[in-house]
This record gives C-alpha cells, sequence and structure tokens, in this order.
C-alpha cells in the first residue's frame, strides 16, 4: 500500500479563532446565496448589512462556479465591504468550473482593489478542466501586477477611486516638495522669479497632471480597442512602443532564455534589440503607481492598511516628463504602428478584438500559430503583485505556460509557485525560461517551487536539474510524477541542462517523487554536491537496483550534504538493503529519520530488528524515527519499547508506527513496558509524541481504549478510528 498517515485533527488545529471563522464562513454563504438573510427578521434589517459586518473578519475568499459574487462585490451598494476585504484578505482561491464573460469588468475591478490596492497575497486556483484562456490570463496577469484599465475604468467616467486619490496624495508631495525647496532657495538669495522658472506653479502643475492622466487613459482605451500592436520586419524583428513608466515588464525582460533546449525566436516576445522610442527616462511609475490608501472599517475604528513596498516617487521632474513627454512620444510610436499594421494587413493571431480589460494573450506571449504580439502597452500599468501562486488541476497550453513564463521573469515579489497537475509536459521549460530570466534579478523573492503532474516528460532528476540550473536559488524543491510517459519510445533526448555542470545552489529541502523510476543515482549525485546546504531530503516510490547504488547514495550524502538533518524514504522496497539502513540509523548528525512503507520487517530476522534497537539506543543525535506502513506487528512494537530503557542515550521524542497491524492487546503491552521504563529512569524521558493512525485498534474497544489512556499519560498520542475490516489484502503475512 502507498497510503501516508494523515492527521485528522490538522484541520481543527490550525483555527485559532472559532469567531473568526464562523464569520468567514457566514460571509461566503451570504455571498453566494448559500444563506438566504431574507428568511430571518434580523438579517434583513436594512440597518444592518450581513456582508458588511463580516467583511472585516474575512482572510480567505473563494470564487466559484460562474464567478458568482463577483459583481454583488463589485456593485456600489457594497463599496465599504470591498474596502474592508481590500485589508483583511489575505488569500484568494478561484474554483471554476465554467466562466461568465460578461462580469469580466467585475472581476477586473475585485482585482485591482483586492490585490493592487489591497493585502492579498496568495492567490489559488484549482480544478478547472476547460479553463478560458482570456480569463485565466487575466488573473494571472492581475495576479503579478499588471493590469489594463481601459474600458473597465474609463465607462464609469473616471480612473480607479483609489488611483485618484493616490494621484492627489502624490501632486500633494509634489506640491510640498516643490515649495520647500523654494524657500530653501529663497533663504539662498535666489530671486522669486527663478523659484518660478525652475517649479512653475504648484497647481497648475496639478491640473495638467491630472489631465494628461485622462488623456492617457482615453488613448489606452483607443490602443486596446485596435488590439493590433505588432509590427514585424521582413528579417522577424518585434518593435515595441515603450511601456509607459513601467520599471520591468516580462517584455522587456531580454534575458529570457530557455533553460535546456533551444529555443524557436517566436518563444519570446522580444529581441536583443532596444526600440528606438524607449525614452532615457523611465525611471517613474505610472500615474496609478502611488503609496496605499488607508481603508476605514465598517464599525468606524481606525484600522492598519496592509503594508506596502512601494516606493513614493517624489521626483517631480520625471512626473512632468512621463505626463508631457513620454505620453507624445508613445502616442506617435503608436500611430506608426498602427499605420504600418495597416500597410500589412496584419491581425494579432486571428484573435478578435475584445474589450479593454480583456488581457489579450499577445501581451504575456500567449500567442496561437507560433505568432508573438504584445500587449496595449499605453494601458500597461504595475501594481502590487502577490506572492504565492498556486495552480491545481488547471490544463495549461503551451501558449499560458508561455504567457506565464513571461509574467514570472519580472515577478519579484513572488515567493511560492505551486504547479499542480496541470498537463505541462515539455512546456514545464517555458516557464522555466521566465524562472531563469527572474534568476537574475537581484530583488527576486522566489524560494519555493513545486511541480506536480500525472505523466513525467523527462526523469525527474533531469527535471530538478533543469529547475535548479535555470533558478540555484531557491530553498525549496518539489518535483512529484504519478507514471511515466506513456509513450516510451517518444521520450525526449536529454537536455543540455541534464549534463551541464550545476551552479552551486541555496537548495535546503529537496522533494522528488519517481514514477517507479530507477533512483538514477549517477544524475542524482551532480544535484547533492551543488547543495550544500541541504538540510531535508526525500524520495519517493523509487526503485534501487542494486546496494552499489544505494551505497553511493549515502556516500555522497556524508561527503557532499554535512549538514542533512532530516531523511525520507517513501514507498522505497528496502527489505534487501538492511546493512545500509543501519548505517543511516548511526549517523551522528541525521535529526530525523523517515522509512515509511519501506517494507523493513517483510522478511527481517530477530537480529535485525535488534540491531535497530541497540543502534538508536546509542544515538543521542536521532530525534524522530517515523516507520509507518512496515508491517510491524505487536511483538516488534512491544521490541520498540526497550529504545526507552534505563541504559537508553535515546533522544527519541516523535515515534510514527501508523500502518503496522497493531492491535489492541499488542499496544496495551506496549504501554505497560514503556510505564516501567519510565519507573526505573526516575521519570525522565524524552518520549513526548506517538502516531498510531490506520492501526486494528477497532478489534477490541476496551483495551485499546485502556491503552491509550495509559499512553497519554506519558506522551502525545494522534490516532483515529478506522475500520481495519476493509483493509486486510496487504498484512495477510502477518495476521
Amino acid at each position: 500500500m502507498r497510503i501516508k498517515s494523515i492527521n485528522s485533527g490538522i484541520l481543527l488545529q490550525n483555527i485559532t479563532s472559532w469567531r473568526k471563522k464562523f464569520l468567514e464562513t457566514f460571509f461566503s454563504n451570504v455571498l453566494h446565496g448559500v444563506l438566504d438573510v431574507s428568511s430571518d427578521q434580523r438579517l434583513s434589517d436594512h440597518r444592518f448589512s450581513p456582508l458588511l459586518h463580516s467583511s472585516q473578519h474575512v482572510t480567505q475568499l473563494t470564487i466559484c462556479n460562474m464567478l458568482q459574487g463577483v459583481a454583488e462585490l463589485t456593485a456600489e451598494p457594497n463599496q465599504r465591504v470591498l474596502e474592508n476585504l481590500a485589508g483583511s484578505l489575505r488569500t484568494l482561491k478561484f474554483h471554476l468550473l465554467t466562466s461568465d464573460l460578461s462580469i469580466r469588468h467585475s472581476l477586473s475591478l475585485l482585482l485591482h482593489h483586492l490585490i493592487h490596492h489591497g493585502a492579498v497575497s496568495q492567490v489559488s486556483m484549482c480544478s478547472w478542466p476547460v479553463p478560458d484562456k482570456v480569463l485565466l490570463v487575466l488573473i494571472l496577469s492581475m495576479s503579478a501586477g499588471f493590469w489594463h484599465p481601459g474600458k473597465t475604468l474609463l465607462h464609469q467616467g473616471s480612473p480607479c477611486s483609489l488611483c485618484r486619490e493616490e494621484s492627489d496624495a502624490q501632486s500633494l508631495l509634489t506640491q510640498e516638495d516643490g515649495a520647500l525647496l523654494g524657500s530653501n532657495q529663497l533663504c539662498c538669495g535666489s530671486t522669486e522669479q527663478s523659484e518660478t522658472g525652475q517649479w512653475g506653479d504648484s497647481e497648475s502643475r496639478s491640473k495638467k497632471v491630472q489631465t494628461a492622466s485622462a488623456k492617457v487613459l482615453q488613448e489606452a482605451d483607443a490602443d486596446s480597442q485596435a488590439s493590433i500592436e505588432l509590427s514585424r520586419s521582413s528579417s522577424g524583428t518585434v518593435k515595441t512602443p515603450m511601456l509607459c513608466g513601467l520599471r520591468s515588464h516580462p517584455l522587456q525582460n531580454l534575458a529570457c532564455q530557455d533553460v535546456s533546449c533551444k529555443v524557436p525566436p517566436e518563444y519570446y516576445n522580444i529581441k536583443g534589440e532596444s526600440s528606438p522610442s524607449l525614452p532615457k527616462r523611465s525611471s517613474v511609475g505610472p500615474a496609478f503607481r502611488k503609496p496605499c490608501r488607508r481603508f476605514k472599517t465598517a464599525v468606524g475604528r481606525k484600522r492598519r492598511s496592509p503594508r506596502r513596498n512601494r516606493r513614493a516617487h517624489a521626483d517631480p521632474e520625471d512626473l512632468y516628463d512621463f505626463v508631457f513627454a513620454v505620453a507624445r512620444e508613445e502616442e506617435e510610436t503608436t500611430e506608426s504602428l498602427y499605420e504600418s499594421n495597416a500597410q500589412e494587413g496584419e491581425s494579432v493571431d486571428g484573435w478578435a478584438s475584445s474589450p479593454a480589460d480583456t488581457p489579450s494573450f499577445e501581451g504575456v506571449g500567449c500567442t496561437e500559430g507560433g505568432s508573438v504580439g504584445i500587449l496595449p502597452l499605453k494601458a500597461a500599468c504595475r501594481f502590487r503583485s502577490v506572492s504565492t501562486l498556486e495552480l491545481f488541476s488547471i490544463p495549461l497550453t503551451g501558449d499560458t505556460c508561455r504567457a506565464l513564463g513571461n509574467l514570472l521573469s519580472s515577478w519579484v515579489s513572488l515567493e511560492k509557485l505551486v504547479l499542480s497537475y496541470n498537463g505541462l509536459g515539455a512546456n514545464i521549460f517555458r516557464i522555466l525560461s521566465g524562472l531563469r530570466a527572474l534568476s537574475h534579478r537581484r530583488d527576486c523573492s522566489l524560494h519555493v517551487v513545486r511541480v506536480s503532474d500525472v505523466f513525467a516528460h523527462i526523469p525527474s532528476v533531469e527535471l530538478v536539474r533543469s529547475i535548479l540550473t535555470a533558478f540555484p536559488r531557491l530553498h525549496t524543491l518539489s518535483v512529484s510524477f504519478d507514471l511515466k510517459n506513456q509513450l516510451e519510445g517518444n521520450r525526449p533526448e536529454r537536455h543540455s541542462s541534464s549534463e551541464a555542470e550545476i551552479p552551486e545552489s541555496c537548495l535546503e529541502q529537496l522533494e522528488i517523487r519517481f514514477p517507479r523510476e530507477p533512483l538514477q543515482t549517477s544524475l542524482l549525485l551532480p544535484v547533492l554536491k551543488a547543495s550544500r546546504s541541504l538540510q531535508q531530503l526525500s524520495l519517493d516510490s523509487a526503485t534501487i537496483s542494486c546496494p552499489l547504488e544505494f551505497g553511493l547514495l549515502l556516500q555522497a550524502l556524508k561527503e557532499c550534504n554535512p549538514g542533512l538533518k532530516r531523511l525520507s524514504f517513501h514507498d522505497v522496497n528496502l527489505a534487501d538493503y538492511q546493512k545500509e539502513v543501519l548505517l543511516l540509523l548511526q549517523d551522528p548528525v541525521l535529526q530525523e529519520i523517515t522509512f515509511s512503507f519501506c517494507r523493513l520487517f517483510e522478511s527481517c530476522t530477530t537480529e535485525f530488528l535488534s540491531d535497530i534497537i541497540q543502534i538508536v539506543k546509542r544515538n543521542s543525535t536521532l530525534k524522530s524515527l517515523k516507520l509507518p506502513g512496515n508491517r510491524l506487528g505487536n511483538h516488534r512494537l512491544v521490541a520498540l519499547a526497550d529504545i526507552f530503557s534505563e541504559d537508553s542515550s535515546s533522544s527519541i521524542c516523535q515515534l510514527d508506527v501508523s500502518s503496522n497491524c497493531i492491535k489492541p492487546d499488542g499496544l496495551l503491552e506496549f504501554a505497560k513496558k514503556l510505564e516501567s521504563h519510565i519507573l526505573q529512569r526516575g521519570g525522565q524521558i524524552k518520549f513526548t509524541h506517538l502516531r498510531l493512525f490506520q492501526n486494528w485498534l477497532d478489534q477490541d474497544a476496551a483495551t485499546a481504549q485502556e491503552a491509550l489512556r495509559r499512553l497519554r499519560a506519558v506522551c502525545s498520542v494522534v490516532s483515529n478510528t478506522w475500520d481495519s475490516s476493509q483493509a486486510f489484502a496487504d498484512y495477510i503475512s502477518v495476521m
């Protein structure tokens, strides 16, 4: 069996405030229509708003089905609800079955408030069998901090209220700086005329800024309506206008190279040549990028606004150049591009013109037919972005992977990336291209990457090498596959990264789940040598061909990873490697060892168990020993109690014997023997946790309760109610 023991109470333990949990669930049920407020006289009182009252307690919000609740949250009566959510919400989840394109405007505004002006740090999407490409790229790009306001804002007749307030605050700051500098000049004997000549009238400048900002929005809408921003010369060079005020955009990142295979030029949005339209000044973001406002709570109490890592731009000269100079240059460049495209009769990948808030795939490199395009760049504004992105069971096509890769190339705030069962295949290398470009950014924050899928396109260790070569700054890397590639004959050739030397990495935790593949020690050894800081290693479902291969692994861990503290083997047949198992238990550095479903005692002798007990008794470093699913049975469990005998120097504080065919009478005998050892040691024992999941304790409830009572007086026991009659085939040998 390949079942890992599960702590059924872990979710309940994570709930620290039941009142907050109730209000969060209440908010979700009201929003999604599960709870009908009209059926209760108290809830339907016009003086009371259920959403407003509970919104300030919501830290996690799930948008499901056909984007239910999005239009309600962005409606004018719920403006204060949205403000509360922007201040309290931390995790935004999408669980979509279908999508409703008619509320795309509302979704854009919701994401803009909650992510760009809010405190959302995690975006998770799961179980979207047939994702709509437009909405998927919209969510991804806005999570990365990019947005094309277009009609979403213009149809309201004014820019976003939060952006407008920040713009006003920035204008006020500019006025104050100008007045301060003007007074300093007067003190130094400067004339009033020189002051006016340098700074001009602050009030007039503020009006010009607001007028120009509105003009930029109008021009952005015109660009997005046209939806054509591509001009390709006969040599294939892509010419792009300047991103207005965008400090680092995925389209500007020229370091996005494929990590392991030669990628055709059309995989990228731009070439290495710099655009002739790029201005010399680009240090100031667009008018939208300003310090965040403080949100007002529904009950009138002051609450801290979420922390922001944005810089305040206080240089009025840069702001002036952006509004009055850069905008004109971009307007001229865009007009020339439109004329060029009209003459060539090009359309962008055959996509119809969409609303301005719709992210066209060209903008993030997501195209069909191999062509490349760009977004309406004048409307591309950079905002706050999330730090965690999780995609579960969402099919990602080549175009979507290319789009995600381009977004990742400048997503410096991203700390954790999880891609689970997305059917990536060879498209994983398009994403790795973005990670390689991101690794060149000194301010990038990514340190956790988890990739899992059904079929392995390449061997697991080769993918690990490719990821570490692309992004050696990772701290945690997890690669997991269920099955080998169905088309074994069509398995791709080894990529260049598999043979290139791996740069020294910062890896601290490595988890590899093999799809019933050989351990591939020859490929794994360079990974271990490059990961000198490795502290935790987990190997799952690997097959070991011979003792020599296992011995090479243990030798490499000893020489290359002296700081390794946690080592785990799951579903790896170690029945014939008793000598190597004993060597691991003697390691003076390891603090936690896990042999999960490794069939340790399938055909072992009595001497093997005795050797394990004696070695663990002498090892004062080992603190956790986990042996789930190894067919211990009653008599071996009772023998393990000798680890805590009077002559033992063991530091074991955690013991996991889940799924080991333990019956109530054997557990009771183990408890009595443990009590006697504790008495002999004068009550001094370090043993604190015992895990007993999925054992046969239901066969005699009274005896099991007595054993658990005795054990709970000694340590913390975690168990569950399990019907042992449903699991007998795998343990027939010990019945």
